[in-house]
This record gives C-alpha cells, structure tokens and sequence, in this order.
C-alpha cells in the first residue's frame, strides 16, 4: 500500500466539513489536510477543547477519513507582511480591518495556537505560510540594499521564533509552503530562512512543485537540497504558457485568464515530473501523506479532485527493499 492520498480543505472551505467528508471518501481520498478557515478546523477553540477536536476526528473518521495535518496559511501570511491594503483584511477578524499591527498581533497568537490545537488533534505537522515584509522588494527599483534584505529575514526570525518556541513545547513541526509572498520562494531563499532562525528542527516545508516549476526550478532539486526538512508534501501541478505576448509574472491576468503566461493545473495536466518526485521521496524515505491542494480554473473541482486522487495513487508506489538480480541469489 502507497502513502496516503488526502484532499487540503482550503479550496472547499464554502462546503461544510460535514457535507466534504463524505464526498471526499466518494472521491477515493484517505483523509483530509484541513483548512483552519470555513467551519472546517478553529483552532483557537481546538486549543482549548480536546472535545472539540475528538468530535472532528470521530466526524471523519465516520466517513473512513484519516487526518494527518492541518493548514493555517492565512493566519501565517499575516505574521511577517506589511498588511498594509485591504487584502489583508479578507484573513483576520473583521474588527482588525486597516488595522496592520493588530491584524500582526492576532496571527501571531493563533499561530501558537494552531501548534497546540494539532497537538489536541493527535498531529504532528503544521502547514502554512509565513508571509514577508520584502516580497516587494523583489525587483530592486527602486533599489533595495542589502541590509533591507537583511532585516526581512530578520524581521521573519524576530516574529517566528517565538511562534516556533510553542510548536517546540507541543512536539509540532511547521512546515511552510515556499511560494512567492513568502520569506522563502525558492532555493536559495529557503535556505536562508532556515540560516535565520538557526536551523531550528521545528521548522521545515511543505513541498509543493507547483510554486517551483512555472519559476523554471526542477522540484526534485528542492528535494534532494532539503530531505531533512520535508514534512510534508503537496500534490500540485502548473504549465507554463507563454505565448510571446505575456509574461511570467502573468500580467495581472486572474487565474484560468487565456493569455496569462503561467497557471495551475489538475494534478498530471501540467509540467511537474511526478514520477520524478516519487522516486526521490522514496529515496529519502517520506512516508507521510500526498495532500492534492487541486486548483483548477478551467476544471470541475469535483472532476478535477477525483482524477487527481485516482493519478496520485497510480503513480505513487512502496520502496523497494531489493534489487532485482537479487533474485538470481536464491
């Protein structure tokens, strides 16, 4: 038997967790990667009541669903972002709108939070993002010296270490998505991520090839650069489309947009080399979960997940314990 094939929650948050279970076991998953946003995990209360995350395990267990993670992406962003336009306002309370410190203040508190909220749930990861108070120095005009670049990274340190302390005291690995907006978008920047925090253990990532490839990295590189740090792993896929007339920042096309120079895609439709990557999680013996976080735009999300959970099991497999012409020693 493969690893375990969940669905993340976090595209389906408009659906009661009641009403996805269900449909996820229909759709041939084994669990559910679930949002901390919708009514689908709260952590603060999950912190608190071990009753309350009991009755979400019985709920999907109900169903014949495991869970193995859970994901506080927009809570995380909010922690090292400016938080300075409306965007922010859409992830925290809506008494904190315009507010940018106090918006700050709350995602570091329910990031602690989330660490002991998992650790109520029997879990050990944590996934999410850790936003970046540089992102937008990326292109450097105006210029950005180096010691700007600096503080960022300090900047993520100073904020997450503690949030980090809390995930250390619950036993509780965070494990971010490195994606563009993140203090860590590719290599290079994750690696020095790491280097700022002192390459504490509690913090790791959350592979997701689809942040890496339409960024012209090879995925499997960022795994054989981190096989210590893996803690989790997304299935995701993008294609690059350019057509000479767009670029690869995607020209302020939404997604699914005709003519936008990149975009995801249901998992198997796109540029990732999944077989590529079971090899090497294999090699690096990952055991945990493959969680299809499905984004779609031209696609049925119902049709979309089902033809992703049914490619991810063909093509995941067990590791060999054995060469073949070994069999010739009998």
């Amino acid at each position: 038997m493969g690893r375990p094939v969940t669905l993340f929650t976090g595209q389906w948050a408009d659906i009661p967790l009641a009403e996805l279970a269900p449909k996820a076991k229909e759709m041939g998953f084994d669990g559910l990667e679930l949002a901390c946003w919708g009514d689908h995990m709260d952590v603060d209360k999950a912190a608190r009541s071990k009753k309350y995350c009991k009755e979400k395990r019985e709920l999907l267990k109900d169903h014949g669903l495991e869970c193995y993670a859970i994901s506080h992406h927009l809570a995380g962003q909010l922690v090292c972002d400016l938080n300075n336009d409306g965007r922010s306002d859409m992830f925290a309370p809506k008494e904190l709108a315009g507010d940018a410190e106090g918006q700050r203040k709350w995602a570091v508190k329910t990031m602690k939070n989330t660490a002991k909220a998992a650790a109520n749930m029997d879990l050990k990861v944590v996934n999410g993002f850790t936003g970046s108070s540089i992102w937008h120095m990326l292109y450097s005009f105006p210029p950005a010296t180096p010691n700007m670049l600096d503080d960022g990274f300090n900047f993520f340190a100073k904020m997450w270490n503690p949030i980090l302390d809390v995930f250390d005291q619950q036993g509780i690995q965070f494990a971010l998505e490195v994606h563009p907006t993140e203090i860590a978008f590719d290599i290079v920047t994750a690696r020095r991520a790491l280097k700022a925090i002192g390459n504490r253990k509690a913090f790791g990532f959350n592979f997701d090839p689809s942040h890496l490839i339409w960024q012209g990295m090879d995925p499997v590189r960022f795994l054989k650069a981190f096989p210590d740090r893996i803690y989790h792993v997304h299935m995701k896929d993008a294609a690059v489309t350019l057509d000479g007339e767009s670029g690869i920042l995607a020209s302020h096309l939404n997604f699914g947009t005709p003519g936008r120079g990149w975009d995801f895609r249901s998992v198997g439709r796109g540029d990732v080399n999944f077989e590529d990557i079971i090899r090497t999680l294999n090699d690096q013996n990952y055991t945990g979960p493959l969680s299809i976080e499905w984004e779609d735009a031209a696609m049925d999300r119902f049709a979309g997940a089902r033809e992703s959970c049914e490619f991810t099991k063909n093509i995941d497999f067990e590791k060999s314990n054995r060469v073949f012409d070994e069999a010739f020693e009998s």
